[in-house]
C-alpha cells in the first residue's frame, strides 16, 4: 500500500520560511517524480513544483518560482519544498504526489497523494 506523509505545515508570518517535507512508502520512490501541490477552499489543486526521479530536473509554478526550492533524498524516500519569502497568498494546504514520469503538471496526471498539510502566512 502506497503511502504518503506531508509534514512541516504551520503558522509563519509573512516573508518566513517553512520546510515541508514528504515520506514514501510502499512504492519504489526513485521510480517517482514527486510534485507538490497546494489547494485552498473552493478551488482546484494547484501545481506548485515537480522533481524528477533523479533531481536532474525540476520545475516550478510562475508563483513560487525563486521563492521556492523542491528537493529529494531517494536514500530516504523523501521529497522536500523549502519555502521562503513566503506571502499570504501562499496559504494553502499543500499535498505531495508521485507519478511515474516527469513533466506532468495537472493533479489528474499524479497517481498517488498524501493527505496534506496547512500552511497558513499571517501578514
Amino acid at each position: 500500500q502506497v503511502q504518503l506523509v506531508e509534514s512541516g505545515g504551520g503558522l509563519v508570518q509573512a516573508g518566513g520560511s517553512l520546510r515541508l517535507s514528504c515520506t514514501a512508502s510502499g512504492l519504489t520512490f526513485s521510480n517517482y517524480a514527486m510534485g507538490w501541490f497546494r489547494q485552498t477552499p473552493g478551488k482546484e489543486r494547484e501545481f506548485v513544483a515537480v522533481v524528477s526521479w533523479t533531481a536532474s530536473s525540476t520545475s516550478y509554478s510562475d508563483s513560487v518560482q525563486g521563492r521556492f526550492t523542491i528537493s529529494r533524498d531517494n536514500a530516504k524516500n523523501a521529497v522536500y519544498l523549502q519555502m521562503n519569502s513566503l506571502k499570504p497568498e501562499d496559504t494553502a494546504v499543500y499535498y505531495c504526489a508521485a507519478r511515474l514520469y516527469f513533466g506532468a503538471y495537472s493533479e489528474r496526471e499524479y497517481n498517488y497523494w498524501g493527505q496534506g498539510t496547512q500552511v497558513t502566512v499571517s501578514s
